[in-house]
């Protein structure tokens, strides 16, 4: 059973919100961080690099640095400032008319060094320890992590209640179009009961953010280790996470772009794949996949229908039954030769937000010789994966809306 804790967050004044809070380090390069900047933006904190003019490394000391002077000089202007008490914090985020409402908790360390926070991604050393710079130089969780848990009425229930009987802490719409809702939950009986609730909720699940939670947790535990007072009650012993329930959050399509057909030609590419699917030549107008094991494809010109013949793929494996799986296994490593989607060079990937005319749009430039659209993996699937220890493919799931950073920060000390 998971473990969480309230408490006292660093966050901007009501009246400051929308232009502190911004969107996540890694959803925005440098240049784009440094555009959409404003003076008092939090980017300034977790991207840094773009306060030197040129943009300087983002791995540099002098950008570490300035990361640690810009958090002390926010908090010193008063942009940024702690609560008195702890608390849970509930933050909802609307999309396209769909609201979900999530709680800001301090989410455990040890829940997540003894498997009950359940990931299905694997992370790579170097991003985890560049977060965890990040993490230790400021001795604060800036951005939170995004986890799922199995629905909880007696939670829902509660979360209703103060989103009907308070007034929002902040309200307001991002330049994307999302809004963001977030309320205190100042009431020590209900701080109590939403504790004792979660100690019989049986697990978390990284649902974005693998990097940030290991970096979090890694450093939780570097602390305790280099604590000889260490009593497990200390501020350092959780992270900063955002729970939503899971039948709240909706994964969108995560889709592939490739820059070459292997040698063949599109006459003989589709030929090939006329083996193990059923080929239908849509034409000019976008198609979008339409249950599992249906994919869209995008090749000269004209969108088609691929959908896997029966016995091409596994639905009683966890991992078999993913559409990633069937197209890699099928297109990627038996046609195309594209054994390794993490390091090659001759594929990418495109988030669902963007949209399916990316895809085109790609290949028509001639940068990409085709497109795959995905359906989208379900929450049950994730689950499922995280649930029997498997991983899954990389770049299978996008979340969005993404959390906004800058609504709540947690300090480890």
């Amino acid at each position: 059973m998971v473990k969480v804790k309230p408490f006292a967050a660093v966050r901007p004044p009501k009246n400051m919100v929308a232009e502190v809070a911004s969107r996540p380090y890694d959803v925005l390069n440098s240049a784009e961080a440094k555009s959409e900047a404003g003076e008092k933006s939090l980017l300034h904190i977790i991207k840094p690099e773009i306060d030197f003019d040129p943009i300087a490394d983002e791995h540099s000391q002098e950008v570490y640095d300035k990361a640690v002077e810009n958090f002390k000089l926010w908090q010193k202007k008063g942009w940024l400032s702690q609560d008195e008490k702890e608390m849970y914090y509930v933050y909802a985020q609307t999309m396209e008319g769909r609201t979900q409402y999530g709680l800001v908790v301090g989410a455990s360390v040890e829940d997540y060094l003894t498997g009950k926070i359940k990931k299905h991604e694997l992370t790579r050393k170097d991003k985890e320890e560049d977060r965890m710079i990040h993490v230790r130089i400021q001795d604060a969780n800036i951005e939170p992590v995004f986890f799922a848990y199995p629905d909880n009425q007696e939670i829902n229930e509660i979360v209703a209640n103060i989103v009907k009987s308070k007034d929002a802490e902040y309200d307001f719409t991002a330049e994307d179009g999302f809004g963001h809702h977030f309320w205190l939950i100042d009431d020590d009986a209900v701080i109590a009961r939403i504790t004792a609730i979660f100690s019989q909720i049986p697990a978390f699940y990284v649902a974005d953010g693998h990097h940030r939670t290991a970096a979090a947790a890694l450093v939780g535990e570097e602390k305790r280790k280099n604590n000889p007072n260490h009593t497990g009650n200390e501020e350092y012993n959780f992270f900063m996470a955002v729970v939503f329930p899971e039948s709240h959050l909706k994964i969108i399509d995560y889709n592939r772009v490739v820059k070459d057909l292997n040698g063949m030609e599109p006459k003989q590419f589709l030929e090939k794949l006329s083996a193990d699917f059923e080929v239908q030549k849509i034409g000019k107008e976008i198609y979008k996949p339409e249950s599992l094991h249906n994919f869209a494809m995008y090749l000269q010109g004209n969108w088609y229908s691929l959908t896997a013949k029966p016995g091409t793929f596994n639905d009683n494996d966890p991992i078999g039954v993913l559409d990633v799986t069937v197209l890699s296994n099928l297109v990627f490593d038996k046609l195309l030769d594209i054994k390794d989607l993490r390091t090659s060079k001759r594929i990418d990937f495109v988030g669902g937000i963007r949209g399916l005319a990316e895809l085109s749009k790609r290949v028509d430039s001639g940068e990409m010789a085709a497109a795959f659209a995905l359906y989208p993996v379900s929450m049950k699937q994730l689950i499922d994966i995280a649930d029997t220890g498997n991983i899954m493919p990389p770049k299978t799931t996008w979340f969005e809306p993404k959390l906004r950073s800058g609504l709540a920060i947690h300090k480890l000390s």
